[in-house]
Parts: structure tokens; sequence; C-alpha cells
């Protein structure tokens, strides 16, 4: 009578969103620098991943940002790696440099040291590509060093859940 282990089946933010990206046939390229590579972790905890992840890279030192993801070095100079600016030319530039539909990017200040008074420890930026348009959002998370990468983390992954849905629903 609906009670069945299937009616009460849990699905994980990273199962969400791995059935939104097939579902919709979307690909995805990561480039992460203060998530390390987690959230690349997260997204292929998911079997069949696949069929969506086509790439992660994590360019952690600003001339591997230059070098791969062809992030101007003006914008590394003028603004810093962890800017708006940083991570819209990585989400592009991971998005050119695999050839998919999305191109999400992350980089921020893990602590426990790096901030400053502009750019506190737990400042991180992210940045989402896709056709020819990119979406760029701010956040001060909280917390220990693994904290602040587990957050920014799945806030990445929420941001390609909530992209997939939007994309979804019109």
């Amino acid at each position: 009578m609906g009670n069945s282990s299937r009616d009460k089946e849990i699905v994980s933010l990273e199962q969400e969103t791995a059935r939104l990206l097939v579902s919709l046939k979307i690909t995805i390229a990561v480039a992460e620098s203060c998530t390390g590579g987690l959230i690349c972790h997260r997204l292929t905890n998911i079997a069949g991943s696949s069929d969506y992840l086509e790439m992660g890279v994590v360019t952690y030192s600003n001339q591997s940002k230059i070098d791969l993801l062809r992030v101007p070095e003006e914008i590394i100079k003028e603004q810093g790696a962890v800017s708006e600016a940083c991570v819209r030319a990585m989400a592009i530039g991971v998005k050119r440099l695999a050839g998919t539909d999305l191109g999400i990017a992350v980089s921020g200040i893990a602590g426990p040291t790096g901030g400053t008074q502009e750019k506190p420890v737990g400042t991180v930026h992210m940045a989402l590509s896709w056709s020819e348009d990119v979406k760029c959002l701010k956040y001060l998370f909280e917390g220990s060093r693994e904290e602040i990468k587990e957050k920014a983390s799945e806030q990445a992954i929420i941001n390609i859940r909530d992209h997939c849905q939007s994309v979804k629903h019109g």
C-alpha cells in the first residue's frame, strides 16, 4: 500500500542534478580553484557521470588559469584570482576547452590564511557559462577550510541543478 522502498527513495543533491543533466542532455565541464576537485568528486560519485561530465580541471595557480583556461593576465593582476571577472573567464574557458553545453568555475579563499579586509576568508566567486550567457555569484562562507570547501562545492552543485531546472521549465 505505497510503502515500498522505492516510494521512500531519498535522492541526493548530486543524484537530482545528474538526473536533470542526463534528461536534458546537458554536458558540463568544471574549473576549480579553492575547492581543489571537490565538485568533480561529488559529480563523479554518481554512476553514469560520464554521460554529462566531460572534464574537470583544478587550476589552482594563477598561471594555470592563464595558460589552460585563457584567463587574461590583466584580470589576475588587476582584480585577482578571487573575482567575478576571473571566474567568468574561467567558466567560459573550461566550456570552450571541453566543448560542453555548460561550464562552471569557482575561485575563493578557503583559509585559514589569505584573507583581506576586501576579500575575507570564505569569499568565493562562482560562474556558470552556457550558450552566450554567464551568471556570476559571490558568497561568503563561514567555517574551517574544509567546511568552506564543502559549502562551496555544495553551492556549485545547487547552481548546476537550479540552472537545469530553469532550462527544463522554460
